[in-house]
């Protein structure tokens, strides 16, 4: 029978992602930790009675680590933006399973509400406030725009969509990039301070999405509880603490847009 010895290691090492004990729910850090905690923390728990698997809430402290943590397969389930989906579909092969229902997503820059200025031109020469360099809506999509109208201006990535608020809000910069979910999100008294200079095109929102090794009858069990949430009172409340409608199916194809921008392309450009 010795020869045995290793087999339950070696099943522990080949099992599924989401045979673990508890999985993680990576959130993209768009706003402060402290506050993804109090928004997700009780959908996660709600996800975790609906599916029979307890399921926690993650983040990261800034973008660029939670980018690292995809690429390393680190969560079992993620909500990430257009871009990074593009990215880490690719490898390690995060699939999508829902989305925001009837939302598509736009980024936006503001400045401060008494701000004298009216046009993107008019930042020309000036250093603006960014989450980050691959925050599709709020800092890739604006930035390439100015680029592309030949507005010269420096980036400065103040790490969350939060934190772009705030500095802008208090004039530090002249504008910043955001997206109007985190601006409706983010402290009034903030948003009281900021006006919307000029809004992107939409693109399908963010993907909520699992990795590749997830287990299939909980992938689909996972999905059909996000998708009833907006059927279920409960469910409703926590979807309007974040902003959602309400939760459908999404497939991998359903980010084609954003991969006919090319992003890769945009990103060399705005080296």
């Amino acid at each position: 029978m010795k020869k045995f010895k290793y087999l339950p290691l070696i099943v522990a090492l080949l099992a599924p992602v989401s045979h673990a004990e508890t999985l993680t729910f990576g959130i993209v850090p768009q706003q402060s930790a402290k506050k993804l905690a109090r928004l997700w923390t009780p959908i996660t728990a709600y996800l975790s009675e609906k599916t029979g698997k307890k399921i926690t809430f993650s983040t990261a402290q800034d973008i660029p680590t939670f980018e690292k943590r995809l690429l390393a397969g680190e969560y079992d389930v993620a909500y990430m933006n257009p871009y990074h989906f593009t990215v880490f579909n690719q490898k390690p092969g995060y699939s999508a399973i829902a989305k925001q229902r009837d939302k598509l997503i736009k980024g936006i820059v503001v400045v401060p509400k008494d701000s004298d200025i009216q046009s993107l031109e008019e930042l020309s020469q000036s250093t603006l406030s960014f989450p980050s360099p691959a925050a599709f809506a709020a800092s890739v999509l604006p930035r390439a725009k100015m680029s592309q109208d030949g507005i010269n201006f420096t980036p400065k990535y103040v790490s969350s969509h939060d934190s772009v608020y705030l500095t802008v809000s208090r004039g530090l910069f002249p504008a910043g990039g955001g997206v109007m979910r985190t601006l409706n999100n983010t402290d009034p008294k903030v948003r009281e301070n900021l006006r919307i200079l000029w809004t992107t095109p939409g693109y399908t929102s963010h993907a909520i999405a699992v990795h590749p090794n997830f287990d299939a009858d909980l992938k689909l069990k996972l999905q059909t509880a996000m998708v009833e949430m907006e059927s279920d009172p409960q469910g409703q409340q926590l979807l309007k603490a974040i902003n959602f409608k309400g939760v459908e199916i999404a497939e991998d194809k359903d980010w084609d847009d954003v991969r006919a921008l090319d992003i890769q392309l945009l990103q060399h450009m705005l080296e």
